[in-house]
């Protein structure tokens, strides 16, 4: 048996991270997070959990990578990671098929090093074709029974101080919907990808998923994301704060998104932000919409809040109902937002 745990956009940059309780759903807080080149997969009770970095490390990653048997396919924006690297060509090497496509629209030379590496190490690996503006989409799959939905980039220099999200998905209609994408991907065919049990795809239905989910909050919506650049989000957000919901957003901050941030602030939304050189840089992609209510829902994904991300690019996110992992990103979200100051423009 496997053992599992559960157009443009950058990966973080930042300096050195805060320590709030490791998150992985069902495993013990630690004081200490796991190292990053740990490769242990602790082994989950659900179809779905969460990894919530930095704090979580990347071990549980690896370790899934590790447990290949058959198969593994791998879409990532940016991947400079000389361990990943490694277990990718190791997979390759006792016979499991390896399947690579990485995005080469705004960052080639950064993957260059990595695509050389694995194409001489038996990975079949390719560039993403030219069927959207930027592949964005962060991405494993394993033996076809295991999908890792990611909002982090396989970067080791952002490892330590980047705030992301990955998402442990073991959903039969899931893994089969991101199985058969890939494959049209890889070989640079059209789909119309499947949305499983709740996954969202860009370019196809990221902005309608996420536009209903922030227009049906009727309580309190936590935001976390990179960019705030697409006015159907701002606005959705807006009339959320109008309506009388508690809207919190937390950020870097960048005067790229000035002009949303004072809109916002103006209709009430509480905004808080961290400085670009600040010890946490916020690169996850993260909506809680009502935790506690019924229909309580959280986005997580790959998906900025830009044009580009939602309309034109190559995107995953998933919409998680559970109401521990509800609570859980909710929580992080709110460790978060009181380290951050108010933004004042």
């Amino acid at each position: 048996m496997i053992a599992l745990i559960s157009v443009v956009g950058l990966a973080g940059c930042a300096a050195a991270a805060p320590t709030p309780a490791s998150t992985a759903t069902g495993m013990a807080a630690s004081s200490t997070p796991p190292s990053p080149h740990t490769s242990a997969a602790p082994v989950l009770p659900s179809l779905l959990s969460t990894l919530l970095e930095p704090d979580a490390g990347m071990g549980v990653i690896y370790g899934v990578l590790g447990s290949a048997r058959r198969a593994v396919d791998l879409v990532m924006y940016e991947l400079e990671d000389t361990r990943a690297e490694q277990l990718l060509a190791g997979a390759a090497a006792r016979g499991v098929d390896v399947k690579v496509v990485l995005n080469r629209a705004y960052t080639g030379s950064a993957n260059d090093p990595a695509f050389a590496y694995l194409q001489g190490h038996g990975v079949h690996v390719r560039w993403a074709g030219s069927l959207y503006a930027l592949t964005h989409q962060k991405t494993l799959l394993v033996d076809g029974l295991v999908g890792v939905i990611m909002s982090l980039n396989w970067t080791s220099r952002d490892y330590a101080n980047t705030r992301d999200v990955a998402v442990i998905d073991r959903t039969p209609s899931d893994v089969a919907a991101m199985q058969a994408t890939f494959n049209a991907d890889f070989d640079g065919t059209r789909i119309d990808p499947a949305s499983g049990a709740d996954l969202v795809w860009s370019p196809t239905t990221s902005l309608p998923d996420l536009l209903a989910l922030i227009q049906g909050a009727t309580r309190e919506l936590f935001v976390e994301n990179e960019e705030m650049a697409n006015p159907n989000i701002t606005s959705a957000l807006i009339d959320a704060a109008r309506r009388g919901v508690n809207v919190q957003i937390c950020m870097t901050d960048s005067s790229s998104w000035s002009s949303a941030f004072a809109e916002l602030a103006a209709a009430g939304v509480h905004l808080r932000v961290y400085s670009p050189d600040a010890a946490l840089y916020i690169h996850a992609k993260i909506l809680v919409r009502d935790p506690g209510a019924s229909d309580q829902e959280a986005f997580s994904g790959s998906q900025n809040f830009s044009t580009e991300s939602l309309r034109y690019n190559r995107e995953l996110g998933i919409v998680l109902h559970s109401g521990t992992l509800v609570k859980e990103l909710q929580a992080m979200i709110q460790r978060d937002f009181s380290g951050a100051a108010p933004w004042t423009g």
